[in-house]
């Protein structure tokens, strides 16, 4: 039972991240065509869209959505969460129900809302609808991870502190927030790796200014090639390192707990 187990295991990870392991190690083929056999290794590739400027400014946009997108979902998802994790409030579950629908809705629905909103009020494609766009999907997630964070033993805390004469500030600043802080990192990396791979949304409320994810399908178009590889073993790497950084906190969290 327990070869079965690890059997199974084994089989799921190599589901995941053959075609990872394939698309890496054919952005280093010689050849332009990225098929077998491998004739590499040679980093001609990783050196041609580093030098590509179009490459570059996507990825500089795709960190700036991402980056600011995800601060403004951390920051109202926290603040919602205190809301409603410390104060009674008149259908209160029917709100917090609003607030986390939208995580199951199709990106392509919001994305044209989205369009059709910004249309209506006057507003041109571009990074802001795409940011605004990204805090509507990845604000649920932040909400969730930092409802969660908000448990009865913070309160209790809480409630210590302000029986010795803390005022509300200072509660929120020297207690609140470093007891949430883990369970807000994690939220952040985790509403900024969503952004940072994120297409739908950013290919219909973009025109000139584009993201990464925009760039990678333009260049599909004209079929596969290492060079595209090379971009996409690239944005699977920050996204390697962001959930990393995710997982860290989640277990430096755990460990406070224990």
């Amino acid at each position: 039972m327990r070869r079965a187990s690890w059997l199974v295991l084994a089989f799921a990870y190599i589901f995941i991240y053959l075609p990872v392991a394939v698309l890496v190690l054919f952005s280093f083929q010689e050849s332009r065509v990225p098929v077998p056999p491998f004739d590499g290794p040679t980093f001609d590739w990783y050196v041609k869209i580093l030098g590509d400027r179009r490459v570059l400014e996507a990825a500089v946009n795709s960190l700036l959505v991402g980056v600011l997108s995800s601060l403004v979902a951390t920051s109202a998802g926290f603040l919602a969460a205190s809301g409603f994790a410390r104060h009674r409030i008149l259908g209160g579950r029917l709100l917090e129900t609003v607030i986390v629908v939208p995580i199951t809705v199709s990106y392509l629905v919001i994305g044209l809302g989205l369009l059709i909103t910004l249309n209506a009020l006057g507003f041109s494609k571009s990074l802001l609808g795409v940011g605004i766009g990204h805090v509507v999907i990845n604000l649920p997630l932040c909400f969730m991870i930092a409802l969660a964070q908000l448990g009865p033993a913070e309160a209790r805390l809480e409630a210590a502190a302000r029986d010795l004469g803390a005022r509300e500030w200072q509660v929120m600043a020297r207690i609140t927030l470093p007891l949430s802080a883990p369970g807000l990192f994690a939220a952040f990396f985790l509403a900024f790796t969503l952004s940072w791979d994120e297409f739908v949304i950013a290919f219909l409320l973009t025109s000139f200014d584009i993201t990464l994810p925009v760039v990678i399908w333009s260049k599909l178009r004209t079929g596969l090639n290492p060079e595209t590889n090379a971009i996409g073993a690239l944005v699977f790497l920050v996204s390697l390192v962001t959930a990393t950084l995710v997982e860290f906190a989640i277990s430096r969290r755990r460990g406070s707990r224990a």
